[in-house]
């Protein structure tokens, strides 16, 4: 409504004082526009829509300035009321204040000339605190589109870290992953003076396997080998794909005896779920599993590559004693073998 001519509401019951109050607006805003309501019950008829300002003698013939304000407040609370009183009553303008009235005048001297201002000054307000309330508004709004923005960036950024750290035909952490997390391992493991054991894992066949029957079917055994380390691993343990057909398993808090009872229920369940799956290509391929056995008390590795190193050692072992086997890690055996 800037630059418009205000609606201002008037509830006055004195004839003459209403007059006085129309002529000083118009005269000021340069055309009618001033409504009048005599009394609290007539005021509450008004369309509150369509005013701008409210201005409420202080009494009236059935209440007082203070109904009309709590009256109006209920229905719109963010019109502008101002009460001229004849009173010079301190507890009366306190009290309006406080109800939410935006300004209190009395009918003193040249109050009239007064009056014009009064009302300009309170619509300035009105329209300062209504922007602030949008802008407010707007500025909440906008936060909120920033905050689902934001949250969906970094559902998205975590996905992206997934696929980025995520074996894609496996499932399991991909060699970048693993080499993150046996650091973060190893050092928990160092600091907090406990056992660590890891287990590479190399399948017997599968070049022939791929030959064979082709590399859809070596896909299906890598995956079936996911499968079958994900069913043994802790949420504490991480699995992950070394590379090819070579798989590594690293078990925190795991002593060497526990850790070998894994990779026997490993190498087991991988056989049962192998000779289930292949059936009736049994005949023309074989396919076992050769596993590496580390740990950290046992091997006393003095860095995450050098326990790798151990347990990779140990596999190699594995294979070049005839595969199909489990080879743990020993300094002072060399190596220990267990079919």
């Amino acid at each position: 409504m800037e630059g418009a001519t205000p609606r201002i509401l008037l509830v006055e019951d004195d004839p003459d004082t209403s007059l006085l109050i129309q002529e000083t607006l118009q005269d000021h805003f340069g055309e009618p526009c001033v409504t009048v309501y005599p009394t609290v019950e007539s005021s509450q008829e008004a369309d509150l829509t369509q005013v701008d300002l409210v201005l409420s003698d202080m009494n009236l013939p059935d209440g007082s300035g203070l109904e009309v304000l709590e009256h109006y407040l209920a229905k719109r609370k963010d019109i502008p009321v101002v009460l001229v009183t004849a009173e010079g009553i301190l507890e009366n303008a306190i009290k309006a204040v406080r109800m939410g009235a935006y300004d209190y005048i009395m009918k003193t001297g040249d109050y009239l000339f007064a009056l014009p201002v009064v009302v300009e000054k309170n619509l300035e307000i009105w329209r300062t605190k209504t922007e602030n309330q949008h802008l407010q508004s707007r500025l909440e709004a906008t936060l909120g589109e920033l905050r689902l923005k934001n949250n969906e960036l970094q559902v998205m950024v975590n996905k992206l870290e997934n696929i980025a750290a995520t074996d894609p035909l496996t499932g399991l952490a991909n060699r970048r992953a693993f080499g993150r997390a046996l650091n973060r391992y190893f050092a928990n493991a160092i600091r907090n003076e406990e056992d660590i054991a890891c287990l590479m894992i190399d399948l017997d066949g599968f070049k022939a396997l791929n030959d064979t029957l082709g590399h859809p079917t070596g896909d299906r055994m890598l995956q079936l080998t996911a499968r079958v380390l994900e069913r043994f691993v802790r949420k504490s343990d991480i699995a992950g794909r070394f590379g090819g057909d070579e798989f590594v398993l690293l078990l925190p808090n795991t002593d060497q005896f526990t850790a070998h009872q894994v990779a026997q229920r490993i190498k087991e369940t991988f056989e049962e779920e192998v000779a289930h799956v292949l059936d009736g290509e049994q005949f023309c391929v074989r396919l076992s599993m050769s596993l590496g056995l580390t740990t950290l008390e046992k091997c006393e590795a003095k860095t995450p590559q050098q326990l790798i190193s151990f347990a990779d050692q140990a596999l190699y072992t594995a294979k070049k004693a005839g595969k199909t086997q489990i080879v743990v890690y020993n300094p002072e055996q060399q190596f220990k073998s267990a079919v």
